[in-house]
């Protein structure tokens, strides 16, 4: 390894769960074309909240990854804000929303956690799951920053467990830290800064649900930061698995140190005996000297959860914004079902810069869903379905 990618040898005893494997890693070196997702049009960004940007979005859940249907409905939660100015400041006041949608389209129930419920500043992207009993409900998410403490970019994983009624998914219950981050494979820090770089803070965040169906345990894979190098870009997949004696915290599953910074969202999808796992991540957030790739969902396949893990397409590039549009969708969620949510972004653009032009900082904001498509998969090759 070279000298900004040390052994991955942090100390054992300061870890509650034992370093076993290494990482597989993430690093392209090209991209050959694949489909692009298609474009984003003035008919598509119909905001569906008024008053609100919509953006992270993930459904209720099956424990196998199939969304769920109650009371002849889908239910979805969305990070959600007022309509600031400057649409960037949306995440220092980030709440979940709970909406569901039906043959009348959506509908608003809310914000899904009541006030005061979270233990920090800004509820952040998660994921929830309907228990087999089909009333037993946990939503985890990212808690931002700390209730009476200073104004931090600290990222802490909860579960909170919830009923499934009449209502949709509530019922909330105190939330719970399921795992905090180790310091040696994770970095844990409070990240107590003002006005950092765009895709430079670290990560502890974006919790998703994963059941093996080969061996029946459960997970949650995150975002995550490595601790063991001082390289900046230093992005990385961890896992979590739920034991008799609670939530356990694993070595990571791949990790892009000298690639990239930010490995959001992750979720993986089972498909005939393949492994897939999913991120989203954008071009500023690649290393100086890495084949940056374009704001697009990336991803790596295995035939385990613990890898090794393969990049998918050959460089990891599933499916891109289109050229003329870089920005215009992001935060893509990958159901079960393979198919895929995001919300509208930075859209008709024209080749125009937020810098040359602040007044399309509110104007070209979709800050609402954006059009789903379909995945189509065939073995280590997973593209936009035609």
């Amino acid at each position: 390894m070279s000298a900004d990618r040390p052994s991955f040898q942090p100390d054992a005893q300061t870890i509650a769960h034992p370093v076993t494997r290494q990482p597989s890693r993430w690093e392209p070196h090209g991209y050959d074309p694949v489909p692009e997702i298609p474009l984003v049009t003035a008919a598509d960004v119909a905001p569906i909240m008024p008053g609100l940007d919509l953006w992270d979005c993930w459904p209720l859940a099956h424990e196998d990854g199939r969304t769920a249907v109650h009371a002849g409905r889908t239910w979805w939660f969305f990070l959600s804000a007022p309509c600031f100015p400057d649409p960037v400041q949306r995440h220092d006041v980030a709440r979940i929303r709970l909406l569901s949608h039906g043959a009348d389209g959506w509908r608003d129930h809310g914000n899904a956690l009541p006030d005061g419920l979270n233990p920090g500043t800004r509820e952040w992207a998660g994921c929830a799951v309907v228990m087999d009993d089909g009333v037993s409900v946990t939503l985890f998410y990212t808690v931002a920053g700390r209730q009476g403490g200073a104004f931090s970019y600290e990222q802490r994983l909860f579960s909170v467990p919830g009923t499934l009624g009449a209502d949709g998914p509530g019922q909330w219950q105190a939330p719970q830290e399921i795992v905090a981050a180790d310091g040696r494979r994770y970095i844990a820090d409070r990240q107590e800064i003002t006005n950092p770089a765009p895709g430079s803070i670290k990560a502890f965040r974006d919790p998703a649900w994963f059941r093996d169906p080969a061996t029946g345990q459960r997970h949650i894979v995150f975002t995550g930061s490595a601790a063991w190098t001082d390289n900046p870009h230093n992005g990385l997949v961890g896992l979590a698995t739920l034991s008799d004696a609670g939530w356990l915290l694993e070595d990571p599953l791949v990790e892009a140190i000298g690639t990239n910074n930010e490995m959001e969202r992750p979720c993986v999808v089972w498909r005939e005996g393949r492994y897939y796992l999913f991120w989203s991540t954008q071009r500023h957030t690649f290393a100086p000297g890495a084949v940056d790739g374009p704001n697009g969902l990336y991803g790596m396949v295995a035939d385990s959860l613990t890898g090794p893990w393969r990049q998918i397409n050959g460089s990891g590039l599933v499916a891109p914004n289109p050229a003329g549009e870089p920005g215009q969708t992001y935060s893509w969620w990958v159901t079960g079902e393979g198919a895929v949510w995001s919300f509208i972004d930075y859209w008709g653009m024209n080749g125009r810069k937020l810098a040359d032009h602040p007044e399309l900082l509110r104007a070209q904001f979709g800050g609402t869903p954006a059009p789903v498509f379909q995945l189509a998969f065939d073995g280590d090759r997973v593209t936009v379905a035609a």
